[in-house]
């Protein structure tokens, strides 16, 4: 029998191979077009030459079915391109992304796409390492905040600088006294507040305490009840008009319900004190968006730090969601005022600031900053703080481009002008749909309330839903949905979206609420659950 060298084997194998990826290519190039399919690296090429029923059979084989996938009740998307404001899916459809608040400066920027290339090929290792990026990005990062916020800790995610904020916090406490580490140290976080999903940060996560069973809200943690002033316990008697249209009395009624909501922090805290027990922090969201898009009056943070700080904890606001200049007038939620005539840089300056999803642009990239007093007691009990992948180069040089392009394009700016555009125009569509009920929020980080009647606010919650799944299907237009009741329709899109982008939202908006949904009766019975 004849004996096949093993040149030959080899050669065969490589025919093989070469073989096989060109089939791979083409047929990725239905999914990426040839030039983009002619770039795919090998490694990538069979992940790309799946197909749409491939990649759902794969990931319901082998990814928990906890983690949810958006738009699940009409069909997944197959995302794989963006630009923009403008997300690309397999099929060629063309989507404008009203909801993503991690791509800051839009999707697929070529500024901050060309810093991670570059530092990518260059090095991207532990944080042990001097580097450049890292230290200046601790430097940009630190002169946004008023003083004496100045220390600044990298880490991967929001949930992770929640964790450590809170770690912080407690360790704050503990640096002050031996007696306080035998102590139950508390913390007071507001009902529906997201913060993460690490153990500590779902502990002050009521949201994520009314869903399933896993969690219940610790003894140690209090819970005061968001202030909402459309439909909460203690609302305004306003339309959305009014309140943007900020009148002395208007103005009046706020803080005289800012003081109600602010008096169950007062007695959380003068409870826990009662007690014997210690008060770490409050930690508060700048701009609530999975409670529906709450921005707290300034007065409500005023007394509510004032109890806080009488008690001995920390104040920590949650910039994950809303910070860098996506209200338009101010870079950080916590600045902000309802009352135009104020000056946001005289805020409450809390203790602790966490930032997240769009300080990387969609890189792994957030932070916490605080005082050098508060880093110094941390620093003191002697426990080194390390995170393998927090401050890598690749991910600070994604911050550093992000922190660039938001400057100079002008981009909190554009938030500002476009979302007051915006908000106009579904304040507009309200005067004509009673379906609307609020309209709310500042900058590009606007909330769309739906409810069945006005007056008794009973919330619209299926045909949100409807609206979600249609504006997708029928449009092109991607939404969020959140709040209590799953009715509010939260704006959040890249801080790059026009003017244009804005008439086209509502334009389709207005097509849903005129044409498609007067005629959905049987689509709303099986609208069963939140497409989001």
């Amino acid at each position: 029998m004849p004996t096949t060298s093993p040149m030959a084997v080899l050669a065969f194998v490589c025919t093989a191979v070469v073989a096989r990826n060109c089939v791979i290519r083409r047929s990725v190039r239905h999914v990426a077009g040839k030039e983009c399919a002619d770039s795919i690296p090998v490694s990538l090429l069979e992940a790309y030459s799946l197909k749409p029923e491939q990649v759902e059979t794969h990931r319901s084989s082998h990814v928990s079915k906890s983690c949810s996938v958006s738009y699940a009740n009409t069909g997944a998307l197959h995302i794989h391109r963006g630009k923009g404001t403008r997300l690309f899916d397999i099929h060629g459809n063309l989507y404008l992304d009203t909801r993503n608040n991690v791509a800051h400066c839009g999707h697929n920027h070529p500024e901050i796409v060309k810093a991670i290339k570059y530092q990518v090929e260059q090095l991207n290792t532990n944080t042990r390492y001097l580097h450049p990026n890292a230290s200046l990005l601790a430097k940009k990062l630190a002169d946004l905040f008023p003083s004496p916020l100045e220390v600044v800790f990298f880490v991967n995610s929001g949930s992770e600088a929640n964790d450590l904020a809170l770690r912080l916090a407690r360790s704050f406490k503990c640096a002050q006294s031996p007696k306080e580490r035998s102590k139950t140290h508390h913390l007071i976080a507001i009902d529906h507040a997201y913060h993460g999903h690490t153990l500590a940060s779902l502990d002050v996560s009521p949201y994520k305490h009314h869903q399933g069973r896993e969690m219940i809200r610790p003894d140690h943690v209090r819970i005061v009840p968001y202030p909402d002033l459309y439909r909460g316990i203690h609302s305004l008697p306003v339309p959305d008009e009014e309140v943007n249209g900020n009148t002395d009395k208007v103005n009046s009624c706020i803080d005289s319900i800012a003081a109600k909501y602010a008096s169950y922090v007062e007695a959380a805290c003068n409870e826990i004190v009662a007690e014997g027990n210690s008060l770490s922090a409050f930690i508060i969201e700048g701009g609530m968006s999975v409670a529906g898009v709450i921005l707290p009056p300034k007065s409500y943070l005023k007394r509510c730090t004032d109890a806080v700080h009488s008690a001995g904890g920390l104040y920590i606001a949650d910039e994950v969601q809303t910070g860098f200049g996506r209200l338009g007038k101010c870079m950080w939620a916590f600045q902000h005022s309802m009352n135009e005539d104020e000056d946001h840089n005289d805020c409450i300056v809390p203790d602790i600031v966490t930032v997240g999803k769009p300080f990387g642009n969609g890189m792994p990239l957030a932070a916490v900053v605080t005082t050098r007093q508060i880093a110094s007691c941390f620093e003191s009990l002697g426990v080194e703080y390390f995170n393998t992948f927090g401050g890598n180069p690749v991910c600070c040089a994604a911050g550093l481009a992000m922190l660039h392009v938001l400057s100079s394009e002008r981009l909190q700016e554009n938030a500002l002008v476009v979302g007051n555009y915006l908000r106009d125009l579904f304040l507009e569509l309200k005067s004509r749909h009673p379906l609307i009920g609020s309209v709310r929020g500042s900058g590009l980080f606007l909330g769309i309330e739906l409810v069945r009647d006005r007056a008794t606010l009973d919330p619209a919650t299926k045909e949100t839903s409807y609206i979600c799944s249609t504006l997708k299907e029928k449009y092109k237009v991607l939404t969020s949905v959140d709040g209590y009741h799953e009715n509010v329709i939260v704006v959040k899109p890249p801080m790059c979206f026009t003017k244009a982008d804005a008439e086209e939202f509502v334009s389709c908006f207005d097509k849903v609420l005129a044409n498609d949904l007067p005629s959905a009766s049987n689509s709303l019975i099986q609208m069963d659950r939140t497409p989001t």
